[in-house]
């Protein structure tokens, strides 16, 4: 099998505690749950083993002509000026290792296959298997392990890389995840 690693939405916005989106929860539950160290330990692992890293982040043109304005969730980010692109809204955060070598996308949307071209470069690098981290465990990541089940990938989640604006959200989406994913801690992987 040929493995990459999808870490999705480790931005200021969402993860920082000064992002406009902390509040929500993410920032204290990557805080609370040492979320940085074990992504640092399964980035450091993961280029030690030659794996595809891909970092993917969710933001909008200063425009916003991208934002779904009828969405529940993104809705009102061009009123807030939230998550906007080329700004440090959007970066990842400090705390994540993103080098020249990874892959950067950019997606519009909660799943990053969604018009992108997250598939094209997987297939076209032979990946089979996916490792996935990111926020929030109940969005992003969530609907990104059942697009990429339905694409026949396998998918691991790192659940110990992963966060949610609460345990709740977390574990209940873990639970339900593991009816098509395989759900472990960073150090159980590489």
């Amino acid at each position: 099998m040929t493995t990459a690693l999808i870490l999705i939405d480790f931005i200021n916005e969402i993860v920082h505690e000064s992002g406009k989106l902390a509040s929500k929860g993410y920032s204290d539950f990557v805080k609370n749950n040492d979320v940085f160290q074990n992504l640092s330990f399964v980035i450091k692992k993961a280029r030690e083993n030659n794996i595809l890293i891909v970092h993917v982040r969710v933001g909008f043109s200063e425009s916003y002509t991208e934002q779904p304005k009828s969405s529940p969730l993104f809705g009102k980010a061009h009123e807030f000026q939230a998550l906007k692109l080329n700004s440090w809204a959007t970066e990842f955060h400090e705390q994540v290792d993103v080098n020249d070598n990874d892959i950067i996308l950019t997606k519009h949307r909660i799943n990053a296959f969604y018009a992108t071209p997250l598939d094209l470069i997987l297939k076209n690098n032979k990946i089979d298997s996916i490792l996935v981290a990111g926020v929030a465990t109940d969005l992003a990541v969530s609907n990104f392990v059942r697009d990429a089940h339905d694409r026949d990938y396998q998918v691991t989640i790192l659940a110990d890389c992963c966060a949610a604006a609460n345990s709740e959200d977390h574990e209940t989406a873990l639970l339900s995840l593991k009816k098509i994913s395989i759900v472990k801690n960073s150090k159980e992987i590489l």
